[in-house]
């Protein structure tokens, strides 16, 4: 597996990780499939493995992806030692839906179940603020985040769905070391509002949330022709084309595909032998 470092902390991380969201919400599969999957993702040499205490169908169940991935972490067979864990605070699921909830009451204690969730044994690897709350400056939603630092229960520190000038504010508050917004064929947003450029100066981590446009759109990918075309002159998947295509955007692109099934992370794996000419990435640019 290629590596790369995470952010500017001297960590190695595989330059794909497992984003475990498909393994928790609606229809997600069996748990016993859900380990094997991640037991799966960690033989291929996948180290990093992203997270939320919202990946769960509704709030009676929150933390859920989170004790699922400890679980299928401590019944693995092989050395775990290297794994990064990163996982997100700041949304609610009532009813199933997606709320932003930036009370520091709340983060304060979403931040000490993360913590007891994941094992409780050492400090969470990174926790990402999930979504800005315009009820609550970042500067307030931060401050508890800070304190779990200082006191020794997070390692580093993320921000998902953040503009350039909420990033900046997010430093001001506490060290940040990655960047979590959505980055698709379909939402091309990073390349336009500054975001990636900014990761690049600042060398932070970014993390494409949703690469393959969602559960919606996914399957769509095939009716993109210059998306298409490539896959089936590379003898690849689509998925495989897409993970290449954003890795082919900036060094500082480290995608996490979502899987549910062995299938999928064994797929998206591949990706890492798929290289794209600066001309084929334009033909994607053009038709998305």
């Amino acid at each position: 597996m290629e590596t790369k470092q995470l952010g500017k902390t001297g960590v190695i991380v595989s330059a794909i990780g497992l984003g475990g969201m498909p393994m928790s919400i609606s229809n997600r599969p069996p748990e016993s499939q859900s380990v094997e999957v991640i037991h799966r993702a960690l033989d291929l040499g996948i180290t990093f493995v992203d997270t939320a205490d919202s990946y769960c169908k509704d709030e009676s169940e929150k933390h859920h992806n989170e004790r699922l991935i400890h679980k299928a972490l401590t019944s693995y067979k092989g050395d775990v030692s290297q794994i990064i864990v990163a996982t997100k605070g700041g949304l609610m699921r009532p009813d199933g839906n997606w709320t932003s909830n930036g009370n520091p009451e709340h983060l304060r204690e979403t931040i000490r179940v993360s913590f007891e969730a994941l094992g409780g044994a050492k400090p969470i690897d990174v926790w990402q603020y999930h979504s800005p709350d315009s009820k609550y400056t970042i500067e307030e939603s931060l401050a508890p985040v800070k304190e779990a630092v200082e006191a020794g229960l997070i390692r580093f520190v993320g921000v998902s769905n953040f503009s350039v000038e909420q990033i900046k504010r997010a430093q001001d508050v506490v060290d940040i070391v990655s960047v979590q917004n959505q980055y698709s064929p379909w939402q091309r947003q990073p390349e336009k509002d500054g975001v990636l450029k900014y990761c690049e100066q600042q060398e932070l981590t970014f993390l494409p949330w949703s690469p393959f446009g969602g559960r919606r759109r996914h399957q769509d990918l095939q009716d993109i022709p210059a998306i298409a075309n490539l896959a089936k002159e590379k003898g690849v998947s689509v998925y495989n084309i897409v993970l290449a295509w954003l890795r082919s955007k900036s060094p500082a692109i480290l995608p996490i595909p979502g899987a549910s099934k062995v299938y999928s992370i064994e797929d998206s794996v591949q990706a890492i032998n798929v290289k794209l000419s600066e001309e084929e990435v334009q033909k994607i640019d053009r038709a998305t």
